[in-house]
């Protein structure tokens, strides 16, 4: 009786499943009865019209689920297919994010961070070889005219190339921003740098004036050379050089200072800055370099021609001393980090 009641239910739910196979159990039975008990034309009947029942009970069932899948179909194809297209955008879109966030993450890493003298030194040498170009942008250049410069026209010159040089240091005419540059670097320190020198205003101009002359000195030795000078009428804290490799902003601490590759995206936007900038700057007119030879050693006369030649005159106050300065820190600078 307990499983009567069980199977009652199913029963109620499955009608026509359950006729169908009470009937196929009887028409089987007298199948297989002997035909003593049940005639054969009688048995024949029996299976026949069993067989027809079961086969529309069969045909009911049939519709029965049909009627019952629509409405789920119904709802599949107008909820969740009309729903594909746009979860395949999403899906594109995510990938898509996914795609520029590992660009970024990679770009990132090859921003470093140089945390010693030593380490600066060496990525200074590793973006001086073999490379076709150099922009710098920064205070007086000092470390520009004694290191960069003459080891990059030196490579240049060895291997037969064409070397790209763009500079951009304070304008030494303007006053105001030579007392603000050197204020600057007394502020962090007043000992004297590796040259040996405290920062003065009177230094900063030199300093200035000198990588002009250094600037056309080079030019006209090495026909291969490329070589602007710009002049800011406002001072940065940072030092950029770029070359075709590389990357590195320096400050004034000689043991910080951060590289990028190029292709990097800090690569590419600061080159955008620093070809922007320079657009901005007082152009140094460098295409008249041959109008002023200079010698070996320039002379007196020599270097004050050419600033009057160039339109970047000396100061009146300028004597044969400061001259000869300005001529010794432009082609014997001294490194003001070794």
């Amino acid at each position: 009786m307990a499983a009567l009641k069980r199977a009652a239910p199913w029963a109620a739910r499955n009608a026509d499943g359950a006729i169908a196979l009470g009937l196929a159990i009887v028409v089987g039975v007298l199948g297989i009865m002997p035909d003593k008990i049940v005639d054969d034309a009688l048995k024949v009947q029996l299976v026949s019209a069993a067989t027809l029942v079961i086969l529309a009970l069969v045909a009911t069932a049939l519709l029965r689920d049909r009627a019952r899948q629509a409405p789920v179909e119904e709802a599949i194809t107008s909820g969740a297919l009309s729903e594909l297209p746009r979860r395949l955008a999403r899906l594109e879109e995510i990938e898509t994010l996914a795609h520029s966030t590992r660009l970024a993450l990679d770009a990132l890493h090859l921003v470093r961070v140089l945390a010693s003298s030593q380490e600066i030194a060496q990525s200074h040498a590793e973006s001086r070889k073999d490379t076709t170009r150099w922009s710098f942008k920064g205070g007086t250049g000092t470390y520009m005219r004694a290191v960069t410069l003459p080891a990059c026209v030196a490579a240049a010159r060895k291997d037969k190339r064409h070397l790209t040089v763009r500079i951009e240091v304070i304008d030494p005419g303007d006053p105001e921003v030579c007392e603000t540059y050197a204020h600057y670097r007394r502020s962090l320190s007043d000992a004297p740098d590796g040259t040996g020198e405290t920062w003065t205003t009177d230094r900063a101009r030199k300093e200035s004036y000198a990588t002009i002359l250094a600037a056309f000195w080079h030019r006209q030795r090495y026909g291969l050379l490329d070589i602007e000078v710009g002049l800011s009428s406002t001072m940065t804290t940072f030092r950029w050089d770029l070359s075709s490799s590389r990357l590195i902003m320096t400050v004034e601490d000689p043991n910080m200072a951060m590289t990028a590759l190029a292709g990097t995206f800090y690569y590419e936007n600061s080159d955008t800055e620093l070809r922007l900038s320079f657009e901005q700057a007082r152009r140094v007119p460098l295409e008249m370099y041959k109008r002023v030879p200079l010698g070996d050693e320039p002379t007196i006369e020599e270097v004050q021609e050419l600033f009057d030649g160039i339109g970047v005159p000396l100061p009146k106050t300028y004597n044969g001393r400061d001259v000869v300065d300005i001529a010794r820190k432009a082609l014997r600078a001294l490194d003001p980090y070794a």
